[in-house]
């Protein structure tokens, strides 16, 4: 059986290309090709070439033309020592592809040549039963729910519009998430900042933010921030936090954050509202216009709505 099979990755390795991983990573980088990983679903939890496209070699016949549509694009297959993915590239080369290679020694010379890998977060098991919904979706999945694990999010503004934000943002399982605000519950504020309660009229908003987001995702990490933020302040918290999102009620802040998320470099999601009108933007420098490139200078004071 054993010289059969010997016999099989001999003839394999005659007809199939084998790639170093040094040359797979000049490659990749470029992209000239498509990555694919051929291992299991838990190898290729626990560890991967980032950006590789995962499809377990037993699978390949059910979702390839789903997953690689163009038969012409060149393909580079690996898994764990460069055995499977010499089955995989000959599976695949079988079905029409024209150019599929294999990587010789597979993930664990990728390791040894000392390339970059990726080793996203696992879910423990009650993190799998809490967002199970979320790892079911393709464009989410357990990768993507790691990421948001890991992910540091600043919350400007605990009022209407960061109080849905807030909500839906420890419920989808952002790992850290900043509030920042300097004001207190007033009951005026109730029946739309829902993130507040009668019995903390009073109360600083980021105090009564942190309860109630707390009781709805004890996973997430809720830090607190009662201040008023300054040009000066406001450049060292951001640092701490990967996107903020603005839900501030006047324009001298939303300026201020936009000045300062140019200066760092950090994407800033923007959300205003005004009676029955809403607006929700992406500014990410370096990638589109910023908010003073839409709106140079705040309205007179006389024509601003309140």
């Amino acid at each position: 059986m054993n010289s059969k099979k010997d016999e099989w990755l001999s003839a394999l390795r005659r007809e199939i290309l084998e790639v170093a991983p040094a040359e797979v990573a000049r490659g990749h980088a470029a992209k000239e090709f498509t990555l694919l990983d051929v291992r299991e679903s838990d190898e290729f939890r626990a560890a991967r070439v980032r950006g590789a496209l995962h499809l377990p070699r037993g699978f390949l016949e059910l979702r390839a033309e789903q997953l690689l549509a163009d038969r012409e694009q060149p393909i580079v297959c690996y898994c764990a020592g460069g055995v499977r993915s010499l089955f995989a590239a000959d599976t695949l080369r079988r079905m029409g592809y024209r150019d599929v290679r294999s990587m010789s020694g597979g993930f664990a010379a990728w390791k040894n040549a000392g390339l970059a890998i990726e080793e996203p977060r696992l879910l423990a098991d009650a993190e799998r039963r809490r967002y199970a919904r979320h790892i079911t979706i393709p464009e989410v999945g357990e990768a993507g729910q790691g990421a948001l694990l890991a992910a540091r999010v600043l919350l400007v503004g605990a009022g209407g519009l960061g109080s849905p934000a807030a909500l839906y943002l420890a419920a989808a399982g952002v790992g850290t998430l900043g509030v920042v605000d300097f004001d207190v519950v007033e009951e005026s504020n109730l029946q739309r900042q829902v993130l507040h309660t009668t019995d903390r009229i009073g109360t600083p908003k980021v105090e009564s933010a942190r309860r109630t987001l707390s009781a709805l995702n004890p996973g997430t990490k809720i830090e607190t921030h009662d201040l008023r933020l300054t040009h000066e302040n406001a450049r060292e918290l951001f640092r701490e936090y990967q996107i903020v999102v603005d839900g501030s009620d006047n324009f001298d802040t939303r300026y201020l954050v936009n000045d300062v998320c140019i200066e760092l470099g950090i994407p800033n999601v923007h959300g205003a509202v005004f009676r029955f009108d809403g607006q929700v933007t992406v500014f990410w420098p370096g990638k589109g216009p910023c908010y003073r490139c839409l709106y140079a200078a705040p309205p007179p004071p006389e024509l601003a709505p309140t």
